[in-house]
């Protein structure tokens, strides 16, 4: 799993990449030095998603008149 760091083509990408490196590291067969690379590439693409993530909620607030409500659901839950 030593690919180089790039910048991922989308958070579901990013998130899809996250989720494969998550299930080869808990199967535990994984050397020292691909663990640790794989840890960095993780650590990376988290940052990524967290960043998109905050990105949408800066444009939700700004959709909001700066202000997050609460969701609404049509059922009443």
């Amino acid at each position: 799993m030593a690919k180089t760091a790039k910048t991922p083509a989308s958070f579901e990408s990013a998130l899809s990449d996250l989720e494969s490196i998550i299930q080869a590291m808990e199967g535990g067969d994984m050397p020292l030095e691909a663990a640790l690379t794989a840890y960095k590439d993780g650590i990376e693409l988290l940052k990524f998603c967290q960043g998109k993530l905050s990105s949408a909620e800066e444009q939700l607030k700004v959709l909001e008149n700066d202000q997050l409500k609460p969701l609404e659901l049509a059922n009443g839950g």
